[in-house]
């Protein structure tokens, strides 16, 4: 009964978008990337699309999102966004990190990439543009993948932490006790496996298309990029995304080594409890603005 209840309101709620899509006006975008999609097909081959077409979007997408935090560390107005205002960006920690990256993307990631193509045959993932989901649908299978990928990120995460375990792999990731956007997948090769499996387990449960690959690739990096980014900035839209973590949430579990285990969301952090030290955290520098105002 209750599976049938759920399934109801789900439909309910895409007849709805549905519905209300029909009155917007037609994006001006989609015929100019529907003819760059077709292009693709005609020219490229399946494995190379899924392949190299994979690492393009993730090694541009990574970077060019990177690029606002790299730059509000030149610009003095945006340093009263910076969370850790007492540790500021190093050349040379900068500089590590993008060398670590590049191993990282090209001897770990890439190798994981070259199986996409094999999994779309497999699986027999359409890549004609007719089959492309609508865009509320690719949007409400990304929500779909970031919560299954934000429940496997909370349960390894943490067992990373544990003492047994903490200092050969996951002490990599907090060598940089104040994060910078860049540094989201600075980490130990064994832990971007382990965590990094998150992610292709809600693309094997919702996959119908080769674009959600693409999708989810770049909601995934603006996510955990926005969280490394160590800049809590005004207007973010990705707070208007129901119990989003953020960078203030991410940014303490730096400082503090301990608690606020979750990538996206802070569900799981508040079930178990190991967002306590971050509420009293917050409390404090509540008190703390109060009485400097008075």
């Amino acid at each position: 009964m209750a599976m049938n209840d759920s399934i109801n309101i789900l439909n309910s709620a895409y007849l709805a978008v549905e519905y209300i899509d029909s009155f917007l006006p037609d994006n001006p975008l989609q015929q100019p990337f529907k003819n760059a999609w077709n292009y693709m097909l005609d020219n490229y081959t399946k494995f190379q699309i899924a392949t190299w077409g994979s690492l393009i979007v993730h090694e541009v997408s990574y970077f060019l999102l990177c690029v606002p935090g790299f730059i509000f560390q030149f610009i003095p107005y945006m340093q009263k966004y910076k969370i850790q205002q007492d540790k500021p960006e190093t050349w040379e920690k900068q500089w590590k990190c993008f060398k670590t990256l590049l191993f990282n993307h090209f001897f770990i990631q890439l190798p994981l990439i070259c199986g996409t193509y094999y999994f779309t045959e497999y699986f027999n993932i359409p890549y004609e543009w007719e089959e492309m989901p609508r865009w509320y649908v690719l949007v409400g299978q990304c929500f779909g993948c970031a919560v299954i990928e934000d429940a496997w990120h909370y349960f390894l995460h943490r067992l990373l932490h544990h003492k047994r375990i903490y200092k050969y792999i996951h002490k990599v990731h907090h060598e940089f006790v104040s994060p910078f956007g860049m540094q989201a997948e600075y980490a130990h090769p064994l832990e971007t496996l382990i965590l990094g499996a998150g992610f292709f387990i809600g693309i094997v449960v919702f996959c119908n298309h080769v674009a959600l690959l693409w999708a989810w690739v770049i909601c995934r990096l603006m996510e955990t990029i926005d969280v490394h980014s160590g800049y809590d900035v005004p207007l973010n839209p990705l707070h208007l995304v129901p119990f989003y973590a953020g960078a203030r949430f991410h940014d303490f579990h730096h400082m503090n080594f301990i608690g606020n285990y979750a990538s996206t969301f802070t569900w799981w952090d508040r079930l178990f409890g190991t967002d306590s030290q971050f509420i009293a955290y917050q409390e404090k520098e509540k008190k703390k603005q109060c009485i400097t105002k008075k």
